[in-house]
C-alpha cells in the first residue's frame, strides 16, 4: 500500500444536472458525466484503458467504452454493497495505474434513483441469508436497519434527535450555496425538523437521503501524468476497503458491538498508510444516506471517542469554521444521493480551492463511503 501513496492523482471530474425525474437514460447520463470529466482533465475520450464502478451500476462497462471512444481497455472492476463502494472505485484505480495496469483510469455512477423504482420493491430479492434476520421481522428498507442502530445509539450514548438535526442542518446549509444541488433554496430549520413526518423511527424525512437521478465521473492517472493535466491534480495519498470480521450487514447482529462498524476496519487501515491523522483533516466528506452514520463515522475514522459522535456535532461543529466543516456540497442529504459519488468530487473540489462553501486553505480531505455495510474511504491531498 506505501507503494499507492500519492502515487496518482485525480485530474478530472463531471456531473449531470441533478433532479427528481431527468429524461435521459442511465446509460445516457452516465456518459455525459464520463465525457465531462474526461473534458475536464484535458484528456481524449480514446486513451482511456480502465473503467471502475459498482455492482449495482446498470451501465455496464462494455457499453460505456463503446459509447465515449475508448480505447483497448486493461483493467476494469465492479465494487460491491452500494454506497459502501464508491471510494473503492478511485482505490482500485489508483492500484490499476500505480501497477502499470492502465493509464488512464474513470471511474462513475449513474442512477435513476429519482424515478426509478425502490430496491426493496423487488420481492423476489427480499430474502438472501442476511434479510432472513431482518426483513420477516420489519425491517424491510435500509431506514429501518439504521433506524434500529440509530436508537441502540441512543440509548446506549445519550445522543438526541438535536444532534442528528446538527447533521442535517449542516449538509443544508451548504446545499444552500450550492446551485448544482436538489436543496439549494431550500433553508431547514429545527421547527421543520422536529415536526416532519417519521420514516422509521427515530428518523425523520430529513434524517434521509435524498432520492436522485444523476450521474458523477472521475479520472485518475499518475502522479507524474497529473503534472501536465488541464487541472490542478489531488492526490490519492490513502486508500482503504473494511470488512469487518463476522460482520452481517447493517444491524450487525453478529458482532460483539453492533456499533462497531465497517468504518473502525477501513480506518484502522487507512491512517496506517497515511502521512497525517484525523487531527490534520481540513475538510470531510462522509457519507450519509441517514445522519446517524455521521457520528458513527466521526467515532469510526477517529475524529472523537467512542459514544462522543452526537456531542462532537454541537456548536456549529460541522459548519464552515468548525471543528471539522463537512460534506459542503450538501451530501446525499442535501445535494444528491448517487451513491456517495458526489462526496468524491466534491473532495476534488475542495482541495482545487473552488467549492461553492470553500474551506479556507483546505489541502486535505477526507471522503468515505457507506458506514454500515463493507465500505472505502480515501484521503485526498492538495497540490
Amino acid at each position: 500500500m506505501a507503494g499507492l501513496k500519492d502515487a496518482t492523482a485525480i485530474v478530472g471530474i463531471g456531473q449531470t444536472a441533478f433532479g427528481k425525474q431527468l429524461p435521459e437514460s442511465e446509460k445516457t447520463l452516465a456518459c455525459r458525466a464520463i465525457l465531462g470529466a474526461l473534458d475536464d482533465a484535458g484528456i481524449a475520450p480514446s486513451e482511456v484503458d480502465a473503467f471502475a464502478s459498482y455492482t449495482m451500476e446498470e451501465t455496464d462497462e462494455v457499453e460505456v467504452a463503446k459509447a465515449v471512444g475508448a480505447g483497448d481497455v486493461t483493467f476494469f472492476s465492479k465494487v460491491g454493497f452500494g454506497g459502501g463502494g464508491s471510494c473503492a472505485t478511485v482505490a482500485h484505480l489508483a492500484a490499476a495505474v500505480a501497477t502499470g495496469q492502465a493509464s488512464v483510469g474513470v471511474a462513475w455512477r449513474s442512477r435513476k434513483r429519482g424515478s426509478g423504482p425502490r430496491p426493496w420493491k423487488n420481492t423476489a430479492v427480499q430474502l438472501p441469508t442476511p434479510a432472513q434476520w431482518t426483513r420477516p421481522y420489519g425491517l424491510l428498507r435500509p431506514a429501518d436497519e439504521i433506524a434500529m442502530l440509530a436508537r441502540r445509539y441512543m440509548h446506549e450514548y445519550g445522543a438526541t434527535r438535536d444532534h442528528l438535526f446538527n447533521v442535517a442542518l449542516a449538509c443544508r446549509n451548504r446545499a444552500n450555496q450550492n446551485p448544482a444541488a436538489m436543496m439549494y433554496e431550500r433553508p431547514l430549520t429545527r421547527d421543520m425538523y422536529m415536526t416532519a413526518r417519521m420514516i422509521s423511527e427515530p428518523l425523520c424525512l430529513f434524517d434521509n437521503c435524498l432520492e436522485t437521478d444523476g450521474a458523477l465521473a472521475c479520472v485518475i492517472v499518475s502522479a507524474e501524468r497529473a503534472r501536465d493535466c488541464r487541472q490542478k491534480p489531488v492526490y490519492v495519498h490513502s486508500v482503504a476497503q473494511g470488512l469487518p470480521s463476522q460482520h452481517h450487514g447493517m444491524v450487525n447482529y453478529w458482532n460483539d458491538d453492533p456499533l462497531t462498524g465497517p468504518a473502525w476496519t477501513a480506518a484502522r487501515h487507512l491512517w496506517k498508510q497515511a502521512d497525517f491523522g484525523p487531527e490534520d483533516v481540513d475538510v470531510a466528506q462522509i457519507y450519509d444516506a441517514f445522519t446517524p452514520l455521521i457520528p458513527l463515522s466521526l467515532e469510526g475514522y477517529g475524529f472523537c471517542g467512542r459514544g462522543e459522535g452526537g456531542a462532537f456535532t454541537e456548536g456549529g461543529a460541522l459548519e464552515i469554521g468548525g471543528r471539522l466543516p463537512l460534506n459542503t456540497g450538501g451530501g446525499g442529504l442535501s445535494e444528491a444521493y448517487v451513491h456517495g459519488f458526489n462526496l468524491i468530487n466534491e473532495g476534488v473540489k475542495q482541495l482545487r480551492g473552488i467549492s461553492t462553501a470553500q474551506v479556507p486553505g483546505a489541502g486535505t480531505c477526507l471522503v468515505t463511503a457507506g458506514e454500515g455495510v463493507p465500505t472505502s474511504a480515501l484521503l485526498l491531498r492538495g497540490a
